[in-house]
């Protein structure tokens, strides 16, 4: 099956299953904006999805008016995007936790993620700290990671919404402490997540304020 590219002009068809995997839940209307064209067009791609097992509806009941859908992709939709080698991935770690004791192995993810900041070391240990978010996105933009960032009433709020070890992390949680790690890093404040891709939720949600005695870390 054929992956999506993010790379030149998008197809219709590539547009929808980026903004699906950036919004899940998406209405046909907020599809049919974000590609450009009527929503009969979208809905005709959506049938296509539908029919290759790639996107997922969801009957929306209202107290007034009629149902309407909502659209997300499925475990396959997801897979369309990169997943850096998940066969391969996922027997290394197997045979590292095969071979080795629990804390060695920690100490090796530990020590992964030493070895990305310290690649990048000195590029963002004067910045502001909004200017640090932004480099915490692309850093973790290199890593696979799809991120944004906002500012809210109680901090700041961290969302990834394509994790490329999602696959890995099903079997070993030991993967999701990475980007984790990375904010921490690069942020210098506690980091508290509020949810995870492999709970079942849409993205994993990220709390950070600048004072520590407000939130709890990881």
């Amino acid at each position: 099956m054929k992956s999506v590219s993010n790379k030149g002009k998008q197809s219709t068809r590539e547009t929808v299953l980026h903004t699906l995997k950036s919004s899940p839940n998406s209405k046909i209307e907020e599809l049919a904006k974000a590609a450009n064209v009527s929503p009969v067009t979208v809905r005709h791609h959506l049938n296509s999805l539908q029919a290759d097992g790639l996107v997922e509806v969801e009957s929306v009941r209202c107290k007034v008016g009629r149902p309407y859908y909502t659209y997300s992709l499925s475990e396959a939709g997801h897979e369309l995007f990169p997943q850096k080698y998940y066969s391969l991935t996922n027997r290394l770690i197997e045979e590292l936790k095969n071979s080795l004791p629990p804390e060695t192995v920690n100490q090796i993810f530990a020590g992964l993620v030493q070895t990305i900041v310290t690649n990048h070391k000195g590029e963002f240990e004067d910045l502001s700290f909004e200017d640090r978010l932004d480099y915490m996105v692309d850093l973790l933009e290199t890593e696979g990671f799809l991120a944004r960032w906002e500012k809210t009433e109680d901090g700041y709020q961290i969302i990834e919404y394509s994790c490329p070890y999602l696959s890995v992390g099903r079997t070993h949680e030991e993967v999701c402490t990475l980007d984790t790690h990375i904010m921490l890093t690069v942020l210098g404040e506690p980091v508290q997540q509020k949810s995870c891709m492999l709970d079942g939720d849409d993205c994993c949600e990220f709390t950070v304020v600048e004072d520590e005695k407000n939130l709890v870390a990881v």
